[in-house]
This record gives C-alpha cells, sequence and structure tokens, in this order.
C-alpha cells in the first residue's frame, strides 16, 4: 500500500515529524551496516563496539555528555537567533572568538585565583568574545542590509584564523618557547579557571553539562513565557508588521544574534577550560558546524535540540571507539550523520509541499 492510498488519518501520522525521523534513522543505520560490511567488519562486532564507546564506562559516557552539551550550546543560539528570522552559521567563528577571549582572560588572573572567581570570569569572557563576534554581522546586515548568512560564514575562516595567530605568536598567548618539540599552544590555564568534574575521577564530564542544561531551559523560557521572546518572535514572523508595531526590529535583531554568538562562545570557553586545558590551533574540531547542523534539525523545538545534541554526541564518542575496537573508520559515523541530516531535511521538505499541496487542492 502507498502512503497515497492510505487512509488520511494514517498519511497524518506519517508526516509526523517523529514518524519521518524514525524512519529516516532505520534507513541511515542501514547505510551504516552497508559501510561496516564494506569496511570488512563484523556488523555485530561493530554494534558491540559502537555500544562501548558510547555507553560502556564512566569515561566514554562522560565524553558523550561533554560533547552534547557543547553542541547543545550552539543550537541553543541558532534557535535564538532563527525566532528573529535570522540564520546563524558562524557557530565555528563564534566558538574559536570564545575560546580566545576565555584563555586571553584565564591566563591574565594570578595563579591562585579561586575557582569561584576564575571560572565564572572565564565563561562570561567567552560569552561575550562570542557576542562581539556575531555583533560584527549583526551590525552588517542593520545597517548595509548584507546577507548575515554570508559575513557569519565568512567569520568563520577569520576566527579560526585568529586562534591560529594567537598561539604561534610568542608575544599573543603562545606557551614560553623552551625547544624544538614546544607545542604551538597556550600556556595551561590556572587551576581557579578550570571546569570541575561532576561525575567523579573516571568520567571526563565537566561542569559544561550543567551549564548547557541551565542555558537550554532558561532560553526555552524566555523564548516562550516573556515579552522578549514574544517580541523575537513577531520580528522573524514579519520586520516590517514589528516596525508597525512599533518594537525596535535592528534592536531585536542584534539581540538574537549576539545571544547566538554568546552561546557558541560559551561553548568555546568551555573547551579551553576542560583538558587538557589550553588554547590550541582547531581545539574546535568542527563543533560550530555540528550544532548548526544540530539547530537545523531542531526545527526551533528546544526538546529536539536537547535530543539530537545527545544523539550526535554519542555517536561520536561511539565513533572513536568504533575504530579502534572494530577497525571501522570513524568517518563512517560522520557519514552516516550526514546521510541522516539528508533524509530528514528531505522527509521533512516531502512533507511541508505534500501539506501545503493538500491545503490548496482543499
Amino acid at each position: 500500500m502507498t502512503l497515497s492510498l492510505a487512509p488520511p488519518r494514517l498519511r497524518g501520522r506519517l508526516r509526523h515529524p517523529l514518524a519521518l525521523a524514525a524512519g529516516a534513522g532505520v534507513l541511515a543505520l542501514g547505510v551504516g551496516a552497508v559501510l561496516v560490511v564494506a569496511a570488512g567488519a563484523d556488523p555485530a562486532t561493530a554494534w558491540a563496539a559502537l555500544d562501548e564507546g558510547m555507553f560502556g564506562s564512566p569515561y566514554s559516557l562522560g565524553s558523550s555528555l561533554d560533547s552534547a552539551a557543547v553542541l547543545a550550546l550552539i543550537a541553543t543560539g541558532f534557535t535564538v537567533a532563527h525566532r528573529a528570522g535570522l540564520v546563524n552559521v558562524g557557530g565555528e567563528g563564534q566558538l574559536c572568538a570564545g575560546g580566545l577571549a576565555a584563555a586571553a582572560t584565564a591566563l591574565a588572573l594570578p595563579a591562585g585565583v579561586p575557582a569561584a572567581v576564575g571560572i565564572p570570569l572565564t565563561l562570561l569572557a567567552g560569552f561575550l568574545g562570542g557576542t562581539a563576534w556575531a555583533s560584527v554581522a549583526a551590525l552588517l546586515y542593520n545597517r548595509r542590509g548584507t546577507s548575515e548568512v554570508i559575513t557569519t560564514l565568512l567569520l568563520n575562516f577569520v576566527g579560526a584564523g585568529a586562534v591560529s595567530l594567537a598561539v604561534h605568536e610568542e608575544g599573543l598567548l603562545r606557551q614560553p618557547v623552551t625547544s624544538s618539540e614546544t607545542l604551538p599552544q597556550s600556556a595551561a590555564l590556572p587551576e581557579g579557571a578550570r571546569l570541575p568534574l561532576i561525575a567523579g575521577p573516571d568520567s571526563p564530564a565537566t561542569a559544561v553539562v550543567a551549564v548547557a542544561a541551565a542555558a537550554l531551559v532558561i532560553t526555552a523560557v524566555v523564548l516562550r513565557r516573556t515579552p522578549a521572546g514574544l517580541r523575537l518572535k513577531a520580528v522573524g514572523h514579519s520586520s516590517a508588521a514589528s516596525a508597525r508595531l512599533g518594537l525596535p526590529v535592528a534592536g531585536l535583531r542584534h539581540t538574537g544574534l549576539g545571544v547566538a554568538g554568546g552561546l557558541a562562545g560559551l561553548a568555546g570557553a568551555s573547551l579551553v577550560a576542560s583538558a587538557p586545558y589550553v588554547l590550541a590551533e582547531h581545539f574546535s574540531s568542527g563543533y560550530g558546524f555540528a550544532g548548526l547542523v544540530v539547530g537545523l534539525l531542531a526545527r526551533g523545538s528546544f526538546t529536539a535540540v536537547a535530543a539530537v545534541s545527545l544523539l550526535f554526541g554519542f555517536l561520536t564518542s561511539g565513533g572513536i571507539n568504533l575504530q579502534l575496537a572494530a577497525g571501522v573508520p570513524a568517518s563512517s559515523v560522520q557519514i552516516v550523520q550526514s546521510v541522516l541530516v539528508l533524509l530528514i531535511a528531505a522527509a521533512m521538505l516531502w512533507s511541508e509541499r505534500r501539506t501545503g499541496t493538500a491545503g490548496g487542492a482543499a
């Protein structure tokens, strides 16, 4: 029975986002199985290795939660900007700016700074650094009408270049060069600026998990239950109507993009303030782009932000063990994630077009 011949109630259920996501997940798992077989590995062994890498030990579980928390911060910011009618694709650059600001602030603190002072200052510096980076795009959008998609995208490369410059120049943040083997990275952050572990010495899970959860809940409440959230939503729906109602459209857009950048910068600060507690080239590991994907898949739902972030975080951790234990390239997990994104996007687009066609016919 094809979908077109199915009863209307069943067709509606099959077009539900959860049903589409489940179907896309099954197809993506099928692609993953093909990749495992193509790599010459036993599917049962590969699945066991993936499960071990995601849930098999306190270390793998904590690593997965840390990755998910970073993704959730970036995706939450993306959702805030989206509510204001903007598409923030600059999470990677804002993350780099936040990490750079956090490292510079933490290294300027005295060695014996207490954690009650050092950690908040480091995280605040990361937030402000990301906000400042996103504000460049917001100003260009409001004053010149320059597309925020283009400016935030290009600022990603500038942010990565700024980090590279900072960790290669001794006059900036590079650690003192004592030999030819000295790595191009900053000195280690003082103890008082490092995020504490929250699950014991066997788990790398840090306070970024709690920070991300708090940011997600607070942002959801503000956007759904406060006048500020209603104003952002109004601007996102129609800037012209919002202007006629007297709303400060430019300021609200700047705020939305600034908060998005701040949350991405906070994610960058958390990476710097976690082991190995240094700012290094490529420290972001592509989290900014992965967080963008999470935000796109969540489609404005904060519950979906949490769920997709956890899914991607656990898959990333499991992919590392998949390569070590089963001999399957870790890039296979990235391929499965990409296929999942494409399938969900295509399914959602198909569902919306079918719904629109049915509505027009009615």
